[in-house]
């Protein structure tokens, strides 16, 4: 694994996170260079140290390292928005709490390295350590089942108390439990986003976004004032992958971004699990087929920890919602509304509350009501439609799941 120090010249000194205008001057303008991605960016600071000194160096020089045309926008001069964007950073940072570490800091996050295009630069609210505890991502499905968040509330407040730090991307449903988990056990969480720093998306998540910059990170590679834009997810979903030692998906669909993030995982060599579920639910579909490909599949903790060779830890067991999770929790896994795209099967009609809390795992009927907020009669009521439509069946022992 390459280190930071490689990144510059024999006895060029590393520094800490920069405040000198000049200095995030020129990380911005190399950073944010047309063209210029993390990847060219590495190269020319391995060749020639610091940005103010690539940034010094003629287009010959640059381009025997890197493509001619690479080697223009570097040296090209800067946009107009430039100076803003470095007063806007510089007064962001004068916020307790608000950090920008760049590749030449010590608190550099080292697994980062793992990366063929590490960013240049990260934008840290909160805790920069915490990037570089051990760590386990949690994703999966933003139109999760209430089994599913409550499992990724679970299994992240389980790995938090063990010591580990819960990485997920701040997104609606499975990322938003497993946070909030994380927050509740020693190990703490970090949120990943897809936006600048001073920005946060989806906005229902605001409230945990302040929970998790007060007493974990948030961190993003992308400038002030960015917008989450498609294009920047996948991008945020190598770094995921690569801070965790282990991504567990708890749930996905066949096709989803959170099998993306696990098969980045893989290739940087972590660990890959997957949470199994019902045959007939759409978001198990996408955990079945990392396991046919090799995932570990995982039902408690322990099936996590002793592959990162962590040791034991407490089982979660049948994943209750745990005793003493603040109210707040409850909010920051909100059922979203269906929505183009989003991972919800055909049929959920996401404002119904009883289909909404309804899983794929038996569930009784008291526990029903308690999700949904429903008197018993009306549930009852709701639930003989739901099995005439064949949406639901009733199991002995009174018991009801949702079928596909």
């Amino acid at each position: 694994m390459a280190s930071a120090a490689s990144l510059c010249p024999a006895g060029a000194a590393r520094q800490a996170a920069t405040r000198d205008p000049d200095d995030l001057k020129a990380w911005l303008q190399l950073a944010s260079a047309p063209g210029v991605g993390p990847a060219t960016a590495r190269l020319l600071l391995a060749a020639f140290g610091l940005p103010q000194q690539v940034l010094a160096q003629s287009v010959a020089a640059l381009s025997s390292v890197v493509p001619k045309k690479h080697a223009r926008a570097v040296l090209a001069r800067p946009g107009a928005g430039l100076p803003a964007l470095v007063e806007r950073t510089l007064a962001w940072l004068g916020t307790p709490g608000n950090h920008v570490v760049t590749l030449a800091d010590d608190a550099y996050p080292a697994r980062l390295f793992d990366l063929p295009d590490p960013p240049p630069l990260l934008y840290i609210k909160g805790d920069p350590a915490l990037l570089s505890r051990p760590a386990v991502a949690i994703v999966g499905a933003r139109g999760a089942t209430e089994q599913g968040k409550r499992d990724a509330l679970a299994f992240g407040r389980a790995l938090s108390e063990s010591g580990l730090a819960v990485i997920s991307g701040l997104a609606l449903g499975v990322d938003a439990a497993a946070h909030a988990g994380g927050l509740l056990g020693s190990g703490g969480t970090v949120a990943v986003t897809g936006t600048g720093p001073d920005r946060v998306y989806p906005a229902e998540n605001l409230a945990l976004a302040h929970d998790v910059a007060a007493r974990g990170a948030i961190v993003t590679e992308f400038p002030l004032g960015m917008p989450g834009m498609p294009a920047n997810f996948p991008r945020r979903n190598r770094i995921i992958a690569a801070l965790a030692r282990g991504v567990l998906v708890v749930e996905a669909a066949a096709r989803s971004g959170s099998l993306i993030t696990a098969r980045l995982a893989a290739d940087l060599g972590r660990e890959v699990f997957a949470v199994p579920g019902s045959i007939h639910a759409p978001l198990s579909k996408g955990c079945h087929v990392l396991i046919r490909q090799g995932a570990k599949l995982v039902e408690c903790m322990e099936d996590v920890l002793e592959e990162i060779n962590l040791g034991p830890g407490p089982m979660i067991g049948p994943m209750p919602v745990p005793a003493g999770a603040p109210a707040r929790s409850a909010a920051a896994t909100p059922t979203p509304a269906a929505q183009p795209g989003s991972e919800l099967s055909d049929f959920a009609d996401r404002s119904d509350p009883l289909l909404a809390a309804l899983g794929y795992d038996p569930v009784t009927l008291d526990a029903l009501c308690e999700r949904s907020g429903q008197p018993p009669e009306t549930a009852a009521a709701r639930l003989l439609e739901l099995e005439l439509a064949g949406h639901a069946e009733r199991l002995p022992g009174n018991l009801f799941r949702r079928l596909g």
